[in-house]
């Protein structure tokens, strides 16, 4: 299986997202800022994977503090400044940072002090280390069980139409969107998938057309502007995306274009499906308008793989996300089951049983 990131000797090794799909390689993040780094410059990407990657990077923070008495709860807050303020639309990075802290605060109960000393520093390193792990472990398991549950709502042959990448290469393995997809076809059905290419950074002809030939799953890339055509034609059996944050009321923050599929897949009659786990669900966000929707530079769209492919004087609005409301939403599958469809009083109760 796929590993977007694993810990070894001391130090987080991240699939670099950027460099594919010609080149497989791993960067060695050996400190709480190159990890916020990799994070930023989508190295690693994905809600699910961001958070992991916030996890491990606050051990590093950690695990890199040579100060002394008072200096220690301050040094942490400017870990977790560090890593917050890389991306603000997914809140799985938030989730991670909260998980975390509550793990350190349980650390001064357990040794009876709030900040570690040269002999108990490893100690705590080692126990943040070992939650950090089990949100990698939990992260597959949920993927798994979320893939189970999305898997049933396909038939015995299906086509399904993807955006962006919600791949073992979004989480820590298997995946959401396409961890369905993965369970369906171990559950052989006939599982073929349509990608949208995602401009402008081509999450999907990079790397969901590279991730799903890796295991040989049937993939057709096409245009972002091709897919309502698709459907026209009737190639379309449902469109199935992942999530970076889930309000309150059912309404999805997800990779810019995924709103017009939504509406497309309505007027086509076409069933619209958010694959993510519960740690992407945000109850404390009343609706998608109180998400904030990261805007990035603009020469994102400027240049294709270092190309100038508009004039460098214009202007670009470069929003990474946009919101499809929950009324546009067929279902929402989790790893505690599919919401269907998505409301404030079923998000309620899913994360609160």
């Amino acid at each position: 299986m796929l590993k977007t990131m694993y810990w070894q000797d001391g130090s987080l090794m991240i699939l670099d997202q950027t460099a594919l799909p010609l080149r497989e390689n791993y960067i060695r993040a050996a400190d709480c800022a190159r990890v916020a780094a990799a994070i930023k410059t989508m190295e690693v990407r994905g809600a699910p994977a961001i958070g992991l990657a916030a996890a491990y990077g606050f051990v590093l923070g950690a695990a890199a503090f040579r100060g002394a008495g008072s200096d220690w709860d301050e040094y942490m807050k400017s870990v977790v400044r560090t890593l917050g303020e890389t991306r603000p639309t997914a809140i799985n990075l938030y989730w991670a940072l909260r998980r975390m802290e509550n793990r350190l605060q349980a650390l001064y109960a357990e040794y009876g002090a709030t900040e570690p000393t040269p002999e108990t520093q490893a100690g705590f390193v080692a126990a943040l280390l070992a939650e950090a792990e089990e949100m990698a472990a939990d992260d597959e398991r949920d993927n798994r069980l979320l893939g189970a549950a999305g898997a049933a709502l396909l038939p015995a042959a299906a086509t399904v139409l993807t955006h962006c990448n919600a791949g073992a290469l979004a989480t820590g393995a298997y995946g959401t969107a396409l961890g369905v997809v993965r369970a369906a076809r171990e559950a052989g059905r006939d599982v073929r998938v349509y990608a949208c290419e995602t401009r402008p950074c081509l999450q999907g002809a990079r790397l969901t057309a590279w991730e799903l030939r890796r295991e040989n799953i049937p993939v057709t890339l096409i245009a972002d502007g091709m897919a309502a055509y698709l459907m026209q034609q009737g190639k379309i059996d449902l469109v199935l995306v992942g999530a970076d944050r889930v309000a309150a009321n059912g309404d999805i923050a997800n990779k810019i274009g995924t709103y017009a599929l939504a509406v497309l897949a309505q007027a086509h009659a076409i069933p619209f499906y958010a694959a993510a786990p519960t740690s992407t669900i945000d109850l404390r966000t009343g609706s998608g308008g109180d998400i904030p929707v990261e805007e990035r530079d603009g020469d994102e769209l400027r240049f294709l793989a270092g190309v100038p492919v508009a004039p460098p004087e214009v202007a670009v609005y470069n929003p990474s996300f946009d919101i499809t409301p929950a009324k546009y939403v067929t279902g929402l599958i989790t790893e505690k089951g599919v919401i269907s469809p998505p409301s404030a009083a079923a998000l309620l109760k899913l994360m609160t049983t």
